[in-house]
């Protein structure tokens, strides 16, 4: 399998998590007068931009926000295209996510999906499993509220059956609990479209992290922009709290 190597442009400050909420999309189709789902299907290929950027750039995790808990509001129509472009996407793509070296997952809950999205999503896991490269995370029927709910089930359990002490839960008893167990907390967190919240969108994990909010609607976040980004978050001095 061929990996490629890091670019002559890779900056050492690269974060290491970069979390995007990828809004606009309806917006981007309205302005341009098209259908909501010509603006997901723009989406797509600016997430593939970005995804195939950070690998270049030596980012180790990117997870995007694809489909939220409260999206199954919005119209049948909508949602069903929606996932069908996930299978378009994978079906498209998956050979050079590969062949670039990068690992897919899914934070969420993927189970109520269509079968056939559910069958892409697994490829795109087994095919990927053994890459080394950037982890490309989606977060699918994903809430951040709901997710800490479960975390505190998974407590609760162990509180119950004896393996653990209430006085001894700790941060990291919860952090365990959560579908990013195994993935760092975001270093940067960027929302596109003007709008400045995190819509439920790793409340948790963002306690720490930077975030920088551009105008630009998701379809026509380009790479420049979202190296813009990137040097914003270069030029801020993280200090945790320490002072």
């Amino acid at each position: 399998m061929p990996v490629k190597e890091a670019p002559a442009d890779i900056n050492v400050d690269v974060p290491t998590h970069v979390a995007i909420v990828m809004d606009g999309n309806g917006r981007w189709a309205k302005k341009h007068g098209l259908k909501k789902l010509a603006g997901h299907d723009a989406g797509m290929q600016a997430m593939k931009k970005i995804v195939r950027r950070s690998s270049e750039l030596g980012i180790k995790y990117l997870t995007v926000y694809a489909f939220s808990t409260e999206n199954w509001k919005r119209s049948r129509d909508e949602v069903t295209g929606i996932f069908k472009l996930l299978v378009k996407y994978v079906d498209s793509e998956l050979e050079e996510i590969y062949q670039n070296n990068v690992v897919v997952g899914v934070i969420g809950d993927y189970s109520p999906l269509p079968k056939d999205s559910i069958n892409a999503l697994l490829r795109s896991f087994d095919k990927t499993k053994d890459n080394t490269g950037l982890h490309f995370n989606i977060a699918i029927n994903y809430g951040s509220r709901a997710e800490i709910v479960r975390a505190a089930a998974l407590i609760a359990e162990d509180v119950s059956a004896g393996k653990l002490s209430a006085d001894d839960i700790s941060e990291d008893d919860i952090s365990s609990g959560l579908y990013t167990t195994d993935i760092p907390d975001p270093d940067l967190v960027i929302r596109t479209s003007g709008e400045k919240r995190l819509s439920n969108f790793l409340l948790w994990q963002s306690a720490y992290s930077e975030f920088v909010f551009t105008d630009v609607l998701w379809p026509d976040f380009s790479t420049q922009e979202f190296e813009r980004c990137l040097d914003e978050y270069y030029n801020r001095e993280r200090r945790y709290g320490g002072r």
